[in-house]
């Protein structure tokens, strides 16, 4: 007995039965056996046992920035106003932190009453402090006070955007025409 509790133990304890499968059985002299193979054929009273290992979650946020996410939440009201906005949302995106991104033209009436009748953007509300603007000393030391990490484990930095590509849209050909001769190469050097 003493043997199958040792072994049950060092199987979990090594973490290798992660989703393995365990088949217990008597074998002809009546000993109960353990094993991670399937039993004999000649096996009685088998029985088959899923066993999973722990899993520790580690696709969610840290527990610091949960815990500022709870208290301080982050609401960032932006349009597209040029350097001061983008600079602002690069700097949340470069710490990783996780905001709520508004834009104050979908209802005016709505952002100047959180305002007091500015419409300005960006702001940020770190819980109810309201960041108007954009001074990155000044961010910093907002979201700090609130408990957020310089940069969250595992963030994704931001999406950088594609390249713009021009496109010429092919010119129609005239029957009359006739294709240009390519330039000549020129002369080798001496």
């Amino acid at each position: 007995m003493n043997r199958i509790v040792f072994l049950i133990a060092v199987l979990l304890a090594t973490g290798t039965v992660q989703g393995a499968q365990l088949y217990r059985w008597v074998d002809d002299k009546g000993r109960v056996e353990w094993r991670d193979t399937p039993p004999p054929a000649n096996a009685k009273k088998v029985e088959k046992r899923s066993v999973g290992g722990s899993v520790i979650e580690t696709n969610e946020l840290p527990f610091s920035v949960q815990r500022a996410m709870r208290d301080f939440p982050l609401t960032f009201y932006v349009t597209d106003c040029g350097e001061s906005c983008s600079k602002a949302r690069a700097h949340l995106n470069r710490r990783g932190l996780p905001y709520t991104e508004k834009n104050p033209q979908e209802d005016i009436e709505a952002y100047k009453k959180l305002t007091n009748g500015r419409l300005e953007v960006p702001l940020l509300f770190v819980g109810r402090e309201a960041l108007r603007g954009y001074r990155e000393e000044t961010w910093d030391a907002a979201l700090d006070g609130a408990g957020y990490p310089r940069s969250v484990p595992g963030a994704r930095p931001p999406a950088k955007p594609a390249a713009a590509t021009v496109v010429t849209p092919p010119q129609p050909a005239t029957p009359d025409a006739t294709p240009a001769p390519a330039p000549a190469a020129p002369p080798p050097a001496p």
